[in-house]
């Protein structure tokens, strides 16, 4: 659990490295707390404003690097998103800056994969869907932001893979869970709160 200081931290790690990077100017030394030396996975996702259109989104959602360089690394390569054009810096006054710190990925287990409906919390978990070479993942607000049920949830997690949209009823199809504290800027370079996802 991260306190709201501990988001703001993280947002403005995002963004000192967003700048500096698109600058090509090295990234400032910012003193951290313990739990940013911790191993963590994070997200980072840069959105237009005032339009809010996705502008870029890399993250890595297993523990590999302690949370500060998570953040840090992750926040250069959303400005080099492969499905969008370079961040241009005469657009960084005009994107903002979100966050998502997570939990590590969990295996969900069902009987039959129809429980994974009732076991998939819309506003609570993301999702990982895996087959083979196949891996896809949506962080734990898109299906919130789009009024996804859980079926929707599954099935866009399956298509992101370059699966079949119901490809989760498969039993060869390995699904896992995790959590998510999401952290942005109200406007660029502006104050930055927690969201809350509400469910759907």
């Amino acid at each position: 659990m991260y306190e709201d200081e501990d988001g703001i931290l993280a947002v403005r790690l995002a963004r000192a490295s967003i700048d500096k990077s698109v600058l090509g100017k090295p990234i400032p030394e910012i003193d951290v707390p313990d739990k940013f030396l911790e191993d963590s996975g994070a997200f980072v996702t840069l959105n237009t404003y005032p339009a809010h259109d996705l502008r870029g989104c890399i993250g890595y959602p297993e523990p590999y690097f302690p949370l500060r360089d998570a953040l840090l690394r992750a926040a250069q390569g959303a400005t080099r998103d492969p499905r969008f054009p370079r961040l241009r810096p005469e657009e960084l006054d005009k994107i903002v800056v979100e966050v998502s710190l997570l939990s590590p990925p969990r295996p969900m287990k069902a009987k039959n994969p129809k429980e994974y409906l009732s076991l998939v919390k819309i506003g609570v978990h993301g999702l990982i869907v895996e087959r083979g070479q196949f891996r896809g993942l949506l962080l734990p607000q898109v299906p919130v932001e789009y009024c996804w049920d859980a079926e929707t949830f599954l099935g866009h997690t399956c298509m992101k893979a370059g699966l079949f949209a119901d490809a989760w009823l498969d039993g060869k199809t390995k699904l896992y869970s995790f959590t998510g504290e999401v952290f942005s800027e109200e406007r660029p370079r502006g104050p930055v709160t927690r969201k809350v996802l509400d469910g759907a």
